[in-house]
This record gives structure tokens, sequence and C-alpha cells, in this order.
């Protein structure tokens, strides 16, 4: 239950609201993702207005500012083949004109593409007051630590690199059981990330280059039964789809 709903236009105004110990306060973009967050009442602090709704070009990386919504991110010229195609699977055409990269991270379980996505590419949080920067991996697993008295205002993509994502659902338009993203840099180094699953997507494999990519993607979801499929299934199916991304991008050499 929302009981307190703040829009500041400052980056300070905005900090000082969230640094507050008498009650508890988080910020929001769109608001897409808060019922699925909000089990206790707090009170809120709007983002829209502290002006980071940006997509940069670095020359080396691509910065996302944390309003940036996933619709702007499919519509901009800056982001490459397949995000596109992971972000039209994280939501619909509605979703996405509201759903924002800070608040999809925040509001993430281990069924979102778009977490995946971005685990597998290694993005870098950038986190106020101090400049904090943070690796996707170590945010995922303590967001309620990483956010107290603090803001998400970016994070910050590598360019120089392919990436790939399958997965496998019950429907087309369904959230995932298994998927797979397997990002690969000009050196051999390889990431691979897989969601379908828990509280947060799982960093598989990290290595200078892909050998053992497949045998670690399946290992990952060793003990991953659920509702919706068992670890046996889900074994299988992300070692198939983890071979399936590494051949694609091997053949783009």
């Amino acid at each position: 239950m929302i009981i307190e709903y703040h829009r500041p236009t400052t980056i300070d105004e905005a900090l000082a609201l969230l640094s507050r110990e008498e009650i508890p306060t988080i910020p929001i973009g769109g608001g897409s993702a808060l019922s699925r967050i909000l089990k206790e009442p707090v009170a809120v602090v709007d983002i829209q207005k502290l002006g980071i709704d940006q997509i940069k070009d670095h020359g080396k990386t691509i910065e996302l500012g944390a309003a940036v919504t996933l619709q702007n991110l499919l519509d901009s010229a800056s982001i490459f083949s397949p995000l596109d195609r992971v972000v039209r699977h994280e939501a619909t055409y509605n979703l996405r004109q509201v759903a924002t990269i800070g608040g999809t991270l925040v509001a993430a379980n281990g069924r979102s593409p778009v977490a995946t996505a971005l685990l597998a590419l290694n993005v870098k949080l950038v986190l106020l007051p101090r400049d904090e920067v943070v690796d996707i991996g170590d945010f995922l697993a303590l967001r309620s630590d990483w956010l107290q008295g603090r803001i998400i205002i970016a994070a910050r993509m590598p360019k120089n690199v392919r990436l790939d994502y399958e997965y496998v659902a019950r429907t087309p338009a369904d959230q995932p059981i298994v998927c797979v993203a397997v990002c690969k840099w000009p050196s051999g180094r390889t990431r691979v990330a897989l969601g379908g699953f828990g509280e947060a997507p799982n960093l598989a494999f990290d290595g200078s280059e892909s050998i053992g990519a497949v045998v670690a993607a399946k290992n990952t979801y060793a003990l991953a039964d659920d509702e919706w499929a068992g670890s046996a299934y889900r074994q299988e199916v992300s070692s198939i789809l983890t071979e399936r991304c590494l051949a694609r991008l091997e053949s783009e050499n």
C-alpha cells in the first residue's frame, strides 16, 4: 500500500526522501511492477523528473538512464539485436511504454528476459549518492541492501560484444520456463546467463573462451524444480539452448 507519493525534481531531493528511516521509501519509474514488490505500506519517490531518461553512446559503452523505458530501448538505434527481441519478450507494448530499465531490474525475478540478458552482458549499474558502480550480478543478489538510501541512475552496457538469446515457454508470449543469454567479447570471453527459475537469473559461466559453457549451463539447473518444470528438464533444455547460441555466435565470426 502506498502511503505517500513524491515526485522530486532533483537527485538530492530524491536521495533525502529515500534515506529517511522513519518511513520505508522506495523509488519508482513507470510503476508497472510496483504491485509485485509491495508487501508493506511504503512511500514512493517517482524518478521521472530527475533527468535520467536518456540513452548515451560513449563509444565503447552505452549508458541507459534508469528511467529509460523498455519502449525507448526498442526505439533507439543504439541497441543491437537480439536485445530488441529480449525486450519484446519481457513485456507487451502497453507495459513497455511505462516499464523502466531501473524498475525492471529492481522487480525482476528469475524469469525476466531483460535481467537475464543484462546479466550476460555484464552490465554495470551506477548508484548515487556515492557514484558506486555495481556489477549487475551483485545487485540482483542483494537488491534490498543496495537500495537502502540509494538510487540507480544508469546502467552501462558494453558495445563491442555479440549477444544471442533463446528461450522455451508454454506459449511464445509467456515468460520463459528456461531462457539463455550468451554474450561473447572480441577477446573470446564468454558469459552465459540462465533465466526461467528462482528469485533472479543465474550466471552460469564466465570464461576467457567458451569451452565448458554448455556443461556449466546444465549444472546450474541441477536443483531447479518448481511448479513450471523439473530440474532434469531445465538441465537438458539449458544445455541445448546454450549450445545453439554459441553455435550462432561462432558462425558470425
